[in-house]
């Protein structure tokens, strides 16, 4: 007979989780990014690239690999440091734009179609390893982190620029989140703007962060989150999984968000959006 106490026992027992389904959660990601035109968002964000590659100190004929490079914002920088530059992301039509870019300065650089979990190259293959608001969207952070220092050399750097979970974008991934919840079991992308996250993930290795704000610019608060509902993907994925009352909300929310972070005055809109960038070195 099964004793009372084992009962108790069984019935208060705490369930452990589900393992997510990366893959399926995966294969969504890459649905997403692919939605909309985030490159229409991307280029403003030169400038995040352009401060990265000087953080990580990028030198001429050093071999670079952007991961989750996006529309080449990292890429770009480092190629027009002189850098022999590979660029990957897992959506096709993302290299793309980032070719034409390329293309269009006369830079060299190589695009592959790559996933930052599962990088296609050699251990200790590059001496620099970049990703602006990138890296920061796989769902597994560890792994992530694992398979960005095995292809950095010994000695090698990595740079990533993420958003942090206090800064405006940070809080747009919350407003979002309210209507359109995350999938269980996976860490928030903003975690990468955390010194405490990026310790946790990569280990015992030198890592230096800073803060800092990039400025979006737009016309007003309705002109951004228009074209963030247009382009972006995740935003865009949102609006189209809620109803017209849902999306009447997230519009009203949004737009209240930019205006809260707007120091512009009222001539037009100017939000600063906290990131961290962080320069980790492989022992």
């Amino acid at each position: 007979m099964t004793d009372l106490a084992d009962l108790s026992a069984a019935a208060n027992a705490v369930t452990p989780p589900p393992t997510p389904d990366f893959t399926a959660i995966k294969a969504r990601q890459q649905a997403t990014w692919a939605s909309g035109d985030f490159a229409i968002v991307g280029t403003t964000l030169q400038i995040v690239g352009e401060l990265l590659a000087e953080a990580a100190d990028v030198r001429a004929d050093e071999r670079v690999l952007d991961v989750a490079a996006g529309n080449g914002n990292a890429t770009l920088a480092a190629a027009r440091r002189f850098a022999r530059v590979t660029s990957t992301d897992y959506v096709p039509a993302l290299l793309d734009k980032g070719r034409g870019r390329a293309w269009a300065e006369g830079l060299e650089v190589e695009f592959r179609v790559a996933d930052v979990e599962a990088l296609p190259f050699d251990d200790g293959e590059f001496d620099c390893v970049l990703s602006t608001f990138g890296s920061m969207f796989a769902p597994d952070h560890r792994r992530t982190a694992a398979e960005m220092l095995r292809v950095t050399r010994p000695g090698g750097r990595i740079g990533v620029a993420s958003w942090t979970p206090d800064g405006f974008i940070g809080r747009m991934f919350k407003v979002v989140g309210g209507y359109v919840p995350p999938p269980a079991g996976v860490a928030g992308p903003p975690l990468w703007g955390t010194e405490s996250h990026l310790r946790e993930i990569f280990g015992d290795v030198e890592i230096r962060c800073t803060r800092r704000d990039f400025n979006f610019r737009y016309r007003s608060a309705a002109h951004m989150m228009q074209v963030f509902r247009d382009y972006y993907g995740p935003v865009l994925k949102a609006f189209a999984a809620l109803d017209a009352g849902g999306q009447a909300g997230l519009k009203c929310d949004l737009e209240a968000l930019a205006r809260e972070a707007d120091i512009s005055g009222g001539a037009s809109l100017v939000a600063p959006a906290g990131y961290l960038e962080a320069i980790i070195v492989k022992p």
